[in-house]
């Protein structure tokens, strides 16, 4: 019983002194403990982003060996060593990751074009380009080196918008030659007043590079583009 009691006690204490050291490091009073706080969030946003199992005890022992003097437990020859060996072992991960990211990705394209192809009203161009047309209008068709004035929508495969000129209430005026290879061709088929719906293989929107963050290489990627008109060029 009196074993027990003991284990009880020590129990409660283990557990207020975490509650105290919990309140503790809540408590940043001073201006040098926030700037300290607000640095170590940013080592350990950075140190997650890694991907490593790393050892926190020993990360904090090498940060305080650096900062105090100490003598390190590491030579800088095989600190140099390790640290060449970590970033070329992550730089092997990310060329992985984004192969299979692009393999992914155009799998999913080629499975969806297929589909989207024998669906009513979608047209298919010679390069591999589908679009849907939502209205016709009767303007003039503008030519690869006009300006041009567009609304416009675009989303990824699962339906996740990335970008709309609606959305910021303000069309997009752009030289149409200087845009991703879908969109210059696409809207070069349109007449003024017309609303389109587009659908870009990989290779005719961002290709495998990409737009990171929010578009991953491979991706297909939809549009809907309404062409407002065709800018006349200051100067002119």
């Amino acid at each position: 019983m009196r074993v027990l009691t003991i284990c009880l006690f020590c129990l409660m204490l283990t557990v207020g002194q975490a509650a105290a050291e919990e309140k503790k490091q809540a408590e940043l009073t001073s201006d040098i403990q926030k700037l300290s706080y607000a640095l170590g969030l940013d080592l350990g946003s950075y140190f997650k982003t890694l991907g490593e199992d790393l050892d926190l005890e020993v990360l904090h022992q090498g940060l305080l060996d650096s900062y105090k003097g100490n003598t390190p437990l590491l030579t800088q020859e095989e600190t140099a060593e390790i640290q060449q060996q970590f970033a070329q072992k992550q730089q092997e991960k990310q060329i992985k990751e984004k192969v299979e990211m692009i393999t992914k990705n155009k799998e999913a394209a080629e499975e969806f074009l297929k589909e989207n192809a024998a669906r009513e009203g979608v047209k298919t161009t010679e390069s591999g380009l589908q679009y849907l047309v939502i209205s016709q209008g009767d303007g003039p068709k503008p030519k690869a080196e006009d300006m041009v004035k567009v609304h416009y929508k675009g989303t990824l495969l699962d339906g996740t918008e990335f970008d709309s000129s609606y959305s910021r209430n303000e069309p997009a005026v752009f030289p149409l030659n200087q845009v991703i290879p879908g969109w210059t061709e696409a809207v070069q088929l349109m007449n003024v007043g017309s609303k389109f719906k587009l659908f870009l293989p990989p290779d005719l929107a961002y290709g495998d590079r990409g737009a990171p963050p929010v578009i991953e290489p491979g991706s297909l990627l939809v549009f809907e583009v309404e062409l407002l008109g065709i800018e006349t060029p200051e100067g002119e």
